[in-house]
């Protein structure tokens, strides 16, 4: 797999529920520090490059809180390198415009209510994008430096000296996932 040095931030947590085919999404309306005030499909494959500052426990469902607490431990502030654990190709980007389409959705994400409603009344004139990610597991993770040029709420960034990838396993087959995609697609379709 021939992989772009460009990567998607994310939760750590959410990045564990991906890696785990719990879920195949996630949900994006842009950092504060986007160039575009708005969030943007820079890339269709990625590298999911994890975050913890704005993760919480009571953000997320009682049932995948735990994703949280996992990513949380292993949280080093100020930590001169970083994993990757994962690659993505976003097959979809969906746009969400109403809570009635959000709510159709709750099924299928480890959001709450609460943070996935108020990611789409911020900055209400513009959609949410719903990224369906088929996803993809190093076998041997990256350990990356972690530049200043990485910090900020943005969505994207270009990793510099970034080692050579070895292998990629997909999550979850090609069935599953087409299965998955098929199911979200339809509920919006509704």
């Amino acid at each position: 797999m021939i992989t772009n040095p460009v990567a998607l931030k994310e939760w750590a947590s959410a990045i564990d529920a991906l890696i785990e085919g719990k879920q195949i999404m996630v949900l994006r309306k842009g950092g504060i520090e986007e160039e575009t005030r708005r969030f943007e499909l820079k890339s269709h494959s990625f590298y999911l490059y994890p975050t913890f500052e704005h993760q919480r426990s009571d953000l997320v469902k009682e049932q995948d809180r735990h994703y949280v607490e996992q990513s949380l431990v292993a949280y080093q502030p100020n930590a001169a390198k970083i994993r990757l654990n994962a690659y993505a190709e976003a097959v979809a980007d969906l746009e969400v415009r109403t809570l009635e389409q959000l709510e159709l959705l709750y099924p299928y994400h480890m959001w709450s209510q609460g943070l996935a409603s108020e990611r789409l009344r911020w900055k209400a004139t513009e959609p949410l994008h719903v990224l369906l990610l088929r996803v993809y597991i190093l076998e041997e993770p990256l350990e990356i430096k972690v530049l200043p040029e990485y910090s900020g709420c943005r969505s994207w960034i270009e990793l510099t000296s970034l080692p050579d990838a070895g292998g990629f396993r997909p999550v979850l087959s090609d069935e599953e996932f087409e299965r998955q995609t098929n199911i979200i697609k339809s509920a919006l379709a509704e």
